[in-house]
């Protein structure tokens, strides 16, 4: 695929790599890594970071949210385990069967209903809702391990291993610590009791992004490795291990520079007049690229190394800022997200204005973005989500 320069995004696998090992540096050494590489990267692409992950890494373990995810990824070669994090039709259990793939159980009705419609083995980690509400076998530590003995004794599924995700793993309030740590012993102490009851789950994972680095637990098998893969902040508060860095850069072109006289209006509803001469730049990307319309008159962009306030609202396909005092002509590079020169700006910083977080930021990047892979400084390939 050919990179037009439009908007593109630049995916830095060196990045990804130093990210990834950093991340390894924080947990105990017997602690495997599952990357999360749901919703295409969170955004960065699949298909440029995975076989990556897999190839250069060693990774083998990987979880997505539903098996159209999954099958994608064995498509494209990838072997290692993939662990479905959501909901499968359980119609769809042959899929599992023939593609090798992990799913998520969320109560006993759900497992049934799997089993009846099984060919042989479907392999399974249960869902235990220790405090999020959202998906799981949910009870006292004696509730839930009966539940899982019932579940266990499916002739049809595999149970493998067992999971929880932590609702406040991304503060460090003592409160939430508190309640970090109620959900962990719930959760082991379910899994105790069923192995006192006979099934014993070789695979138990309670670790998500933020859980590895601030409430390490060395019982966890798996460390789900999500958007700190990806150089980003689980809370905008946190501090990152300094070699982590943001993975995804988001460029743009500007497509015509004109010079305005003073009290011009700029957009749609003339929501922004000219204080005085100005030189306005149009770039190349809009709402329907996934740049946020709440950035209108709040955002800034990067233009050969300084910082320039977007004027005006933000269109579907182009917006406009103010280069007034820059040697800005039409073709050249406009940074969204990245650095250039000694300025940066982070998806973290364009969720705090839009009221956010740095998640929604590049999972919003739209399909009509290429991705390009960079490798050394390198375009390596170029991606379509």
């Amino acid at each position: 695929m050919k990179l037009y320069k439009r908007t593109w995004a630049e995916i830095d696998l060196d990045r990804l790599k130093q990210n990834y090992i950093a991340y390894k540096r924080a947990l105990p050494q017997d602690t495997e890594i599952m990357c999360v590489v749901k919703a295409s990267c969170y955004g960065h692409s699949d298909r440029a970071a995975v076989p990556f992950l897999q190839n250069e890494l060693d990774v083998k373990h990987f979880a997505v949210s539903n098996l159209e995810e999954a099958v994608r990824l064995r498509s494209f070669g990838i072997t290692g385990e993939i662990l479905i994090l959501g909901y499968t039709s359980p119609d769809e259990a042959q899929a599992l069967e023939k593609y090798d793939i992990i799913q998520a159980i969320m109560d006993f009705d759900y497992a049934r209903s799997l089993n009846d419609y099984a060919l042989s083995s479907v392999r399974c980690h249960i869902a235990v809702d220790t405090g999020m509400a959202r998906i799981g076998l949910r009870g006292t530590a004696e509730e839930i391990s009966d539940e899982i003995v019932k579940i266990a004794a499916l002739d049809k599924l595999k149970i493998e291993g067992a999971f929880t995700h932590f609702a406040v793993a991304d503060s460090l309030e003592d409160d939430c610590a508190m309640f970090t740590k109620a959900q962990s012993e719930l959760f082991f102490s379910a899994a105790d009791e069923a192995k006192k009851k006979g099934v014993k789950l070789e695979t138990l994972h309670t670790l998500n992004s933020a859980a590895g680095l601030f409430h390490t637990d060395s019982r966890s098998s798996l460390a789900r490795l999500g958007i700190v893969l990806y150089g980003l902040k689980p809370d905008r508060s946190l501090d990152l291990p300094s070699e982590i860095k943001p993975v995804m850069s988001l460029k743009s072109t500007v497509s015509q520079v004109k010079e305005v006289e003073q009290n011009v209006s700029v957009s749609y509803g003339r929501s922004y007049f000219t204080a005085s001469k100005a030189k306005l730049a149009t770039v190349c990307c809009g709402y329907a690229d996934g740049y946020p319309r709440l950035l209108s008159n709040i955002g800034e962009v990067l233009v050969h190394g300084r910082r320039c306030k977007i004027v005006g609202r933000v269109c579907m396909d182009q917006f406009m800022c103010d280069v007034t005092g820059i040697d800005v002509r039409a073709g050249d590079i406009v940074t969204l997200i990245g650095h250039d020169g000694s300025e940066s700006i982070t998806a973290d910083d364009l969720a705090k204005l839009t009221g956010t977080i740095g998640y929604e930021i590049v999972c919003s990047v739209s399909e009509r973005v290429p991705r390009a892979a960079v490798k050394n400084g390198n375009i390596v390939g170029v991606y379509k989500l």
